[in-house]
C-alpha cells in the first residue's frame, strides 16, 4: 500500500499543486491543501477499490476542503475602511497578463473559480468537472458560462 501511494503521490503531485494554487491563489496555502487531501486519501486509501479513479477524488478532496477552509475563514473576516500593509508578491517569473489574469479568477465567486480551473487549468470534461465536483453537467455548463461571462467583462482584462 505505502509503495503504490508513493509512486501516485510522485507522479500526480506537480498536477494536484497545481490545481490547487489555481483554487487558493497562494502557493503556501495550496501546498497546505495538497497535503491535506493526500492525508485523507491515504486514510481512505484501503477503500478506494478503483485505483483510476484516485485523481478524481483526490481533487474532490481538495475542493471540499478548499471550501471548508473558506467558509472558516470567511467569518474571521470582516470588512474594513483601512487596509493592512501587506508584503508584496515577487512577480518577477510572471507575466503580467498571468498575474492579470489570476486576480481575475481570484475574484470569481469559490465555485465558479472551481468549475473555471478544473475545466480549463486542468483541462477536464464538464463530466469529469461535475463528477469532481458533484454536481451536474448542467451545472458545470451554467457555472463556468457565467464565470466566463464575468471574466469577459473584467475591467482589468479589458484593459489587456
Amino acid at each position: 500500500m505505502d509503495a503504490e501511494f508513493r509512486e501516485f503521490v510522485s507522479s500526480r503531485g506537480r498536477s494536484l499543486l497545481r490545481s490547487a494554487y489555481l483554487l487558493t491563489g497562494n502557493l503556501a496555502d495550496a501546498e497546505d491543501l495538497v497535503q491535506s487531501a493526500l492525508a485523507k486519501t491515504y486514510q481512505a486509501w484501503d477503500r478506494i477499490e478503483d485505483r483510476k479513479a484516485l485523481d478524481g477524488y483526490v481533487r474532490r478532496a481538495m475542493v471540499n476542503t478548499h471550501i471548508s477552509w473558506w467558509r472558516r475563514r470567511r467569518v474571521d473576516e470582516y470588512p474594513t475602511d483601512e487596509i493592512p500593509d501587506q508584503p508584496a508578491a515577487d512577480t518577477s517569473g510572471n507575466s503580467e497578463l498571468h498575474d492579470t489574469l489570476q486576480r481575475a479568477i481570484d475574484r470569481l465567486p469559490q465555485r465558479m473559480r472551481a468549475a473555471v480551473v478544473l475545466r480549463f487549468f486542468e483541462d477536464m470534461t464538464e463530466a469529469e468537472v461535475a463528477d469532481v465536483l458533484g454536481v451536474s453537467q448542467g451545472t458545470v455548463k451554467s457555472t463556468v458560462s457565467r464565470a466566463v461571462a464575468k471574466l469577459r467583462t473584467d475591467a482589468d482584462l479589458l484593459a489587456e
